[in-house]
């Protein structure tokens, strides 16, 4: 799992790359860094480096070892290119992949990355934006290549993470999963899917049978009060 780092660019950053607006995320762009030798450190340095003159900023930059969250996903970045109100800049998450270092490691954080904001944002993949979609602008150009089948691929990838996803249990309820599955409380199926009454019940019934928890207590009758 790749390891997701917060370094929130101070409020001060010069030349409004933290612009502060409220934004609650209805999208995720999608960008690359056009960079052959910059890393994720290296991208985090240049949105506070006095020398980068750019209104430009992003959210999260992704490369083979890390991610790191630049700007807090709950205020606006200027990425998209849309304009001041743009719906790119003002309703969507920016999320930079790194061209250096491994490219598949990179594209496999990248993925994991989002797919885990789809789930926190509760939205599909039908909110994945290219930085194209919002201004024409070439990028992400690492999915340039025939004709966008690279994009294609990615968004494939990122479903099947969701899948895998809801498919096993998280990581910090793999032993109890399996213990569950083990004492036959649970069938297995369906880890993260939210449960029916029917099937509580169920479970505690099981639990019951097996002799792993007691049953409530018949309540013992109440004295009358003396007077």
């Amino acid at each position: 799992m790749v390891e997701y780092k917060i370094r929130h660019i101070p409020k001060t950053t010069p030349y409004n790359r933290r612009p502060g607006y409220s934004m609650t995320p209805e999208y995720i762009t999608i960008h690359s860094t056009a960079n052959l030798s910059s890393t994720a450190q290296n991208e985090l340095g240049w949105l506070t480096n006095p020398n980068n003159k750019n209104v430009a900023s992003w959210h999260i930059v992704v490369d083979d070892k890390e991610a790191i969250e630049a700007i807090p996903l709950n205020e606006n970045a200027w990425h998209a290119g849309d304009g001041r109100e743009g719906t790119g800049n003002r309703r969507s998450i920016g999320i930079e992949i790194c061209e250096s270092g491994d490219r598949a490691e990179t594209m496999q954080n990248a993925v994991e990355v989002v797919a885990r904001l789809l789930k926190q944002l509760n939205l599909g993949t039908d909110k994945l934006r290219r930085h194209y979609d919002w201004n024409g602008n070439p990028c992400p150009r690492i999915m340039m290549a025939n004709n966008w089948e690279g994009w294609k691929g990615f968004v494939i990838s990122i479903e099947r993470e969701l899948n895998k996803e809801i498919s096993e249990p998280s990581d910090w309820a793999v032993e109890a999963w399996d213990w569950g599955t083990e004492q036959g409380i649970t069938d297995g199926t369906n880890p993260q899917q939210p449960a029916t009454r029917q099937e509580v019940v169920t479970m505690l019934h099981r639990l019951v049978a097996k002799d792993i928890i007691k049953p409530i207590p018949e309540p013992k009758p109440s004295l009358p009060m003396k007077r």
